[in-house]
This record gives structure tokens, sequence and C-alpha cells, in this order.
């Protein structure tokens, strides 16, 4: 049964200071609707409030009536994270609350706050999330793919040597994968993507997610690579990657299963046999067990 009880953290807006800690709180990735309440409320009484860009985060609060009253707005990002985290630290450990949000959906997912959370988390402060939107699983929920167990591998390497390298870590890694791509290097990663997974795995290329031209476009990573060849299309992109399917037995293995059966029935019982114990199709099986016996 789900546990309906209430933590004295999630107490209604305006009934004092929120509590001292680390708070992750998750914006929207496209649809401004989609802040949560719960994000609004911390948001409206935070001591403090570090942003990736505090622009973004100061027009998201005023579309949704939420003053900053005078409190800080700290600068927190790839470039400033060194020198700011010391700081936004000390706030926590004298008993603030200081609430992070990233550019955009849910914090240190490919974001710079790991660093900020990982520290806090080291000192023993407090740590909460404040969940709510991420492309990561608004990309897994529309795909059409696997969903039962997923990777999430960020950004592939931005040269074509080391992207090739790692995709060749993940082929055989049984789940769906996850990654996040720019558009100007889309054509190319999911060219490599359909050489090094496989052409014929699944594939699903989400753009714009929430948006008003969001698109997804699902086929396998040889069709996909095809579409977007020579093309830059515009938006935030979410490429999802089926898993592999059954490993295909090598040419090796085939030929060590089929001299054994042979040893011991006809070419077209050994062939059947090896067949249905490998998954590998009967027509290609028979073909080498004629080859095999011929030889011998």
């Amino acid at each position: 049964m789900e546990d309906q009880r209430i933590s004295k953290r999630d107490a209604p807006a305006g009934e004092g200071r929120l509590a001292a800690g680390l708070w992750l709180a998750a914006t929207p990735i496209g649809a401004a609707g989609d802040v949560t309440l719960r994000t609004l409320d911390a948001l409206a009484r935070a001591d403090a409030i570090a942003a990736e860009d505090t622009r973004t985060a100061l027009k998201l609060m005023t579309l949704h009536g939420v003053a900053r009253g005078g409190r800080p707005m700290i600068a927190y990002h790839d470039h400033n994270g060194e020198a700011a985290r010391p700081g936004i630290l000390a706030r926590i450990a004298a008993g603030e609350s200081v609430v992070y949000v990233s550019e955009a959906g849910t914090p240190l997912i490919a974001d710079p706050g790991f660093k900020l959370a990982a520290e806090a988390a080291a000192r023993g402060l407090p740590v909460f999330s404040l969940p709510g939107a991420s492309a990561l699983l608004a990309a897994l929920a529309v795909a059409g793919l696997p969903t039962d167990r997923f990777m999430f591998a960020g950004f592939p390497p931005p040269k074509q040597a080391a992207r090739r390298a790692a995709l060749a870590e993940l082929a055989a890694v049984p789940a769906t994968l996850v990654f996040y791509e720019s558009p100007r290097r889309l054509a190319a990663s999911l060219a490599d993507m359909a050489a090094v997974l496989g052409g014929a795995r699944g594939a699903a290329v989400c753009r714009e997610l929430t948006k008003k031209f969001e698109e997804t476009r699902r086929g396998t990573l040889e069709s996909l690579a095809a579409d977007y060849a020579g093309t830059e299309p515009r938006g935030e992109i979410v490429v999802v990657v089926g898993p592999p399917g059954p490993a295909e037995a090598s040419e090796a293995k085939l030929d060590d299963a089929l001299r054994a059966a042979l040893r011991e029935m006809g070419v077209r019982d050994a062939a059947a046999s090896v067949s249905a114990a490998l998954g590998l199709p009967r027509r290609r099986v028979y073909a080498r067990a004629l080859e095999l016996a011929g030889a011998a």
C-alpha cells in the first residue's frame, strides 16, 4: 500500500522558512506549466536560490508569481562551480535552505549540480529532491522502446574516434540506451550508432519535448541515420536506442556445434538440433552442415 505519511517538509506554502538543506528542484524542459506546486513553494520559502542561469530562474519565478524578495540569487555553473560551491555549502551548514535549479529539467542529469550535491552529502548536510520534468524520462515514455531496464549514457564524445570507442563499450549492454545530443552532431552520431551498435536496432529521435514543435521519429538506427544525414534539426535532442537482440553465434561456435552433432547424427538432424540450440536460421545452419559434411 502506498505510504500516505506527509513530511513536515511538505507544509503548505507560506508556513515559515524551508527546512535547512540543499534542495534540488526540477524545472520545465519547455512547457512552463510543468513546474510542480512543491517546487514553486520551495522557491518562495528558500533562504537563497542557486541556479545554472539566474535569468532563467527569475523568469520562471516571475511567470508563476514567486517574488524574489531581496533573497540572494547565486549563479552556479560549469565555469564558476569551484569558486561558488564553498559559499553555498557554508550557507547550508549555517542553517539556511538553498534551492538549486538547473537550466531545465532535473538537476544532476548532465548538469553541473552533481559536485555540489555530492560535496553536500559528503559533509553530512541535508540534500532533498523536488522531482519533476526530465527529458530523459519524457523521451523514454514516448520512444516506444523497452523501459524495464535502461541506461543513461549522457552526451556522446564530439570526436568520431572517441565517440565510436564509447559506443563500442555500450554495444552489449542489455538495456535501452538514452543519449543527449546537440543538433549539429546528431547526423554524425546516428551514423556512428548504426555502424557500431547495429543498424537494425530500434531507435527514436525525440526533439523539442513538451514544446510547440515536439517531434518523435521512430525507426531503426540505419533508417534514422539516413533521415538525418546532411541535416541539422533545431532544438534539444534525445536519442533512445533499444536493447541489442540475441547475439548471433560466431562461425567458430556454429562449426564446433555442428561437428559434434554430425558425429552422432545425419546432416538434416544435426542442422535441426544446432539451429534450435543456437537460435539460428535452419537454412543457414543446414547449408553450413552440408559444407562441413562434404569436407569431412
